[in-house]
């Protein structure tokens, strides 16, 4: 039964159900027509006043023999008594002939009631399976489309039309996971090329200095000096950005530390340990406890910090602040620097996206993408607006 596929399985339940209520209504029809039956007689008389004779079976078995018989003696005799008997036996001729009638409508009912629902029930079941192919076309359909997407085509989609149905709904859940899937996959496929690139770009470097003083005779010291320099900067640049990699596959397993964070401390903390330069910094730092990784928190402040200061003017200014906003927490860092257009503020969320168009190495352009992962484990948002003279106003809120 197992090995049935749904639409046989689903023929032969619709086919048992209308046999089960089919035979409900022929023994329900065959029990009324047998109460109204007549009462079998409980002896019979003989016009001769015998029981039982050889006579009496097979009047019993002939009526019309026997109503012949009765009409003949009630013509000819002038007995009273017997003619009073004849007139007893002949009707209970007429019930024995009734019996008799109520038997084989019976037998018939019964039979042509039996043939009616065996033939009615395999129209039924012919009936079941088209209708039931039918209802199961959209499945169909999903099974077809799951077959073909694949991890290299995601674009296969189910589209299916018709009343808005649980089956509809089901088709287009599948096509807006289709959707998502597909989006993952390509941020994915864009994520690990830059990946490569951001890393290639230190090993090239590093191994352009080691190629050019190995190509010397006899290099100097000073030359294995800068050699040494260059190549200590290019393990710093992919060690940050593997670190950076690696913080954001761990926010994609959830928090694992759950605690209570002043956004405030964690702010004062991160700019403790950021290099502001020559920029002027405006902190204004009320209480906004949120639930979360202290460490993480610490990290999404301290990147907005530092993007706010590398992506600035000489003797631009930075405002930090923090507070509650209703029952959530707030973070807020502003700078001064380049006017951002509107388009590109939501783009910079985005791994390895920078602000200049990579006419500058400065930075890895994973800072914005850590802080919009953080907030997003903790359940909170990450929005940036760019200021109309220049530079962003980055918004965190996270759940008080």
């Amino acid at each position: 039964m197992n090995r049935l596929s749904i639409r046989v399985r689903l023929t032969l339940l619709y086919s048992a159900v209308f046999f089960v209520f089919g035979a409900v209504v022929v023994g329900v029809s065959y029990a009324l027509v047998a109460s109204l039956s007549a009462v079998a007689p409980s002896s019979t008389t003989s016009p001769a006043g015998k029981a039982d004779t050889g006579q009496d079976v097979y009047f019993m078995e002939h009526p019309d023999a026997f109503i012949d018989y009765c009409r003949q003696i009630v013509e000819t005799t002038t007995d009273e008594n017997l003619r009073h008997k004849c007139e007893s036996a002949f009707r209970e001729g007429v019930r024995a002939g009734a019996l008799t009638q109520r038997d084989t409508t019976l037998s018939h009912l019964l039979r042509y009631s039996v043939i009616t629902l065996v033939v009615v029930t395999l129209l039924a079941a012919l009936a079941g399976w088209l209708v039931a192919g039918r209802v199961l076309r959209p499945v169909h359909q999903i099974t077809a489309a799951a077959r073909a997407a694949s991890e290299h085509n995601l674009s296969a989609r189910v589209g299916l039309a018709g009343p808005h149905d649980e089956l509809r709904e089901l088709a287009d859940t599948f096509d807006a996971m289709l959707t998502r899937l597909e989006a993952s996959f390509v941020s994915q496929r864009r994520f690990i090329a830059n990946a490569s690139h951001e890393l290639r770009t230190p090993l090239a470097v590093m191994g352009a200095s080691v190629d050019v003083v190995l190509a010397k005779p006899a290099p100097t010291a000073d030359e294995l000096l800068a050699m040494g320099r260059d190549v200590r900067t290019g393990v710093d640049q992919a060690e940050a950005v593997v670190g950076a990699l690696l913080t954001l596959a761990r926010n994609d397993h959830g928090l694992t530390v759950r605690d209570q964070v002043d956004l405030a401390t964690a702010a004062e903390d991160a700019l403790d340990g950021v290099d502001t330069g020559d920029r002027i910094v405006h902190a204004d730092l009320e209480p906004a406890v949120t639930t979360g990784d202290p460490v993480l928190l610490e990290r999404l402040a301290a990147n907005l910090i530092d993007n706010a200061v590398r992506y600035n003017v000489p003797g631009g200014q930075v405002w930090i602040s923090t507070r509650v906003d209703g029952d959530r927490a707030m973070l807020e860092v502003a700078n001064t620097g380049a006017v951002v257009h509107p388009e590109r503020a939501g783009d910079l969320f985005q791994p390895f996206q920078r602000l200049h168009d990579g006419t500058t190495r400065d930075g890895l352009g994973l800072g914005l993408a850590i802080v919009a992962s953080i907030a997003s484990v903790h359940g909170g948002t990450v929005t940036a607006v760019p200021r109309p003279d220049g530079g962003l106003l980055v918004t965190v809120l996270l759940q008080g």
